[in-house]
């Protein structure tokens, strides 16, 4: 049975025929569940809530009023075509939230990993992909085909241009916009985002050990002012490091990338 008898259903919500709901499930008043929905064991949705597209949500997770997940994409190249959502385990989806399916061209999945906060008004944007324990805080918005990894923070009110890639345990300020790839663990803000530094509180509260911590700053000073290009600089980086937070900073650098990079003193 595509309902589970366990899950709880107020008698206000429409759950089209063919969704599956799992056991454990709360589905509250007044929300819609589309028929190509997937709600696996403890979610829940507690009321006005909008699941629609071909969309899974992950266990436990749990999704806040008028949130509309899996809509279409904002996107005038859509044509229809049959693309997902797919969303974690243990997320919190707050008020007004948006995530949108992908498209043909971006490889047809939005996908969101486990343990996610996306406070109020927040945007997930057609073919992104999202890592674990990343936060958006109020209003932020993520346009189509970016890639946020593991542990990121994107401040209130901040945009994030489509294809941008952000590094693991990253930090974005409140009122920044980000049009370039920002490296692993960079601190970015002003309203024009700027690589400003480190995220050092959140490598010290993550336990990084003092002499990763040390490696880092000194990788960031060569980034900053070595001799060559940003790439030249981070590939003699890696061929001098012990480091493995530094090698993860290289080898993101180093790897394909739609976009230019933030770089230490330059918009």
């Amino acid at each position: 049975m595509p309902v589970s008898p366990d899950a709880q259903i107020h008698p206000t919500a429409i759950v089209e025929d063919g969704a599956e709901i799992a056991a454990g499930c709360s589905v509250g008043p007044f929300c819609m569940v589309g028929a190509e929905v997937q709600l696996a064991p403890g979610v829940t949705l507690l009321s006005h809530v909008v699941v629609e597209g071909d969309t899974e949500i992950g266990e436990d997770t749990r999704v806040h009023p008028f949130a509309v997940i899996g809509g279409i994409p904002q996107d005038l190249k859509f044509r229809g075509e049959a693309t997902r959502l797919v969303v974690g385990k243990r997320n919190r989806i707050r008020e007004y939230v948006t995530m949108n399916t992908g498209t043909e061209g971006g490889g047809g999945v939005t996908r969101v990993g486990d343990d996610g906060l996306f406070m109020a008004g927040c945007h997930v944007a057609h073919d992104v992909q999202i890592g674990d324990r990343v936060i958006l805080v109020n209003n932020a918005s993520v346009a189509g085909h970016c890639v946020l990894e593991d542990d990121v923070i994107v401040g209130g009110l901040s945009g994030v241009h489509q294809w941008v890639r952000i590094g693991q345990g990253a930090i974005i300020g409140a009122v920044t916009m980000v049009t370039n790839d920002v490296i692993p663990y960079g601190l970015v803000q002003a309203e024009r985002g700027e690589l400003d530094g480190l995220n050092l509180v959140g490598l010290k509260r993550r336990g990084v050990a003092r002499s990763d911590i040390t490696a880092l700053r000194a990788a960031f000073q060569m980034l900053a002012q070595g001799e060559g290009t940003f790439q030249d600089r981070a590939r003699r980086l890696g061929a001098e490091t012990e480091s493995e937070y530094v090698r993860q900073i290289v080898a993101f650098i180093t790897a394909d990338s739609d976009r230019s990079f933030l770089t230490p003193g330059k918009g």
